[in-house]
């Protein structure tokens, strides 16, 4: 599992810019679908070896009107309770201000490891410019300029050295247990669901030490399947804190996505679907984890025959990334529908892992390739010549071509989706990676090697 890094600190003394400047080339690129922003404050970031998940808290101020030292100490609760260490920033050239104190007084009622940035050094003595950040008390305090990269890599050695040795958690499940992690906006029910599942679905469940510090996390055995029920102690420390920034739920879901094999992605029914939801789903789908959507509270809608029908529409119109995904209607409150939940993780795990070997594979894409051929592009013949999968978790297939670069995204999602036809893979995110054949030279674009994938 990755190590989380929360950078905080008041606003504009240069926190997106220092993450900016520590997500580098990393950063992906978001499609605009609705809710989902390019400007996103959560990313993997290589600190020295190390990939970490960092999380700007800049992108969870509210509005201008809230009290800023009800800000500041939001922030500072989001680093404590979640943040596996926390980079603190103050503006070298405004020097400290009062919050940076009240901010200070709040990190050091933890035991995770606080590095101090001066920001903003660019044009002054580096050694003046940062004096004054000492008058919070630290033992060091790292002049910076996050904009032109100035005392970035000593920042980055110092991080490297308290980042608790967390090792990454493998794909596959040594000790059999299909690891759950139940995620959503505030609200929705998250906690009524496990406590469902824990109450009445289970033949014996037990609370054991997590994975991550201050996370407790619950195994159900239920016959002779056995699950891991992620951080459900973090859903009831969540209730425990006074923010109630919905951004909160990301941070939430970042921690225990990278821990589980399938997500329950939680909506509530008597709300539309939100840009917080198309953002979790985003997330999800990046992480390549088998997913189930549990649309909860559904006892409290007024519904006739169609009622359903139109919420999957609505649903599947704003998150047209997430086809893949089953949605099930359920009340935690009374049980409906809740023990069909286990059975679509169950359906998920297994697709997200399922292998096709490549003869049963080829033969397919023949018949697919022949049924329908890639377009010509500027005159040129677009060859496919065959199919391998090379991954799981997520299912990732390669799709040698003669020329990467001229392959229609539509014919890609037409090959994702006929894969999607003829095996199914419900739960499952699919990628399909379009490479040049072995001993093909490569196209290259503006100096830089094309890549073509089609994810879905």
């Amino acid at each position: 599992m990755k190590a989380l890094v929360a950078i905080v600190g008041r606003p504009n003394v240069g926190k997106s810019t220092l993450f900016n400047r520590l997500v580098g080339s990393r950063k992906a690129i978001v499609d605009d679908y609705p809710g989902v922003t390019r400007d996103r404050n959560y990313a993997d970031a290589d600190v020295l070896g190390h990939v970490v998940s960092l999380i700007d808290t800049g992108g969870f101020e509210p509005s201008v009107s809230d009290e800023m030292f009800s800000l500041m100490r939001q922030q500072a609760t989001l680093a404590i309770q979640e943040a596996d260490a926390i980079l603190f920033v103050v503006d070298a050239r405004e020097g400290v201000m009062p919050a940076d104190h009240e901010i200070m007084a709040i990190l050091r009622e933890t035991d995770k490891p606080v590095l101090v940035l001066a920001n903003k050094v660019e044009g002054r003595a580096v050694e003046s410019a940062s004096l004054e950040a000492y008058e919070l008390g630290t033992s060091q305090v790292f002049p910076i300029s996050a904009e032109h990269g100035v005392g970035v890599y000593d920042v980055l050695e110092a991080l490297a050295n308290v980042l608790p040795q967390i090792d990454e958690i493998s794909n596959e499940n040594s000790d059999g247990r299909i690891k759950i992690a139940v995620i959503g906006r505030p609200n929705v029910g998250k906690s009524s669901i496990v406590n469902r599942l824990l109450g009445e679905e289970r033949m014996l469940a037990s609370d054991i030490a997590g994975t991550t510090r201050d996370s407790i996390d619950s195994t159900l055995d239920v016959g002779d399947e056995r699950y891991l029920l992620i951080d459900t102690a973090g859903m009831r420390r969540k209730r425990s804190i006074s923010m109630r920034i919905e951004q909160y739920s990301v941070v939430q879901a970042i921690k225990s996505l990278e821990q589980c094999d399938v997500a329950l992605l939680v909506l509530d029914a008597t709300q539309s679907v939100t840009d917080q939801d198309a953002r979790l789903a985003r997330l999800v789908d990046e992480k390549g984890k088998g997913v189930v959507v549990l649309v909860n509270k559904w006892d409290l809608v007024e519904k006739d025959s169609s009622t359903a029908g139109a919420y999957v529409k609505e649903f599947r119109d704003k998150l047209p990334f997430f086809s893949y995904a089953p949605v099930l209607f359920i009340s935690a409150q009374t049980g409906q529908r809740a023990h069909r939940i286990l059975d679509q993780v169950r359906i998920a795990y297994t697709n997200n892992h399922a292998r096709i070997s490549t003869g049963v594979l080829n033969r397919f894409f023949e018949d697919i390739v022949a049924k329908q051929p890639p377009p010509t592009v500027q005159g040129k013949t677009v060859k496919l010549y065959f199919l391998t999968q090379v991954a799981v978790a997520p299912p990732t297939i390669v799709a040698a071509c003669n020329h990467p670069e001229l392959l229609a995204i539509s014919y890609q999602r037409y090959l994702v989706n006929q894969v999607r036809e003829h095996f199914s893979f419900e739960g499952a995110p699919l990628r399909i990676l379009i490479r040049p054949r072995s001993g093909s030279r490569p196209k290259r674009e503006k100096g830089k090697l094309r890549t073509v994938s089609a994810r879905q």
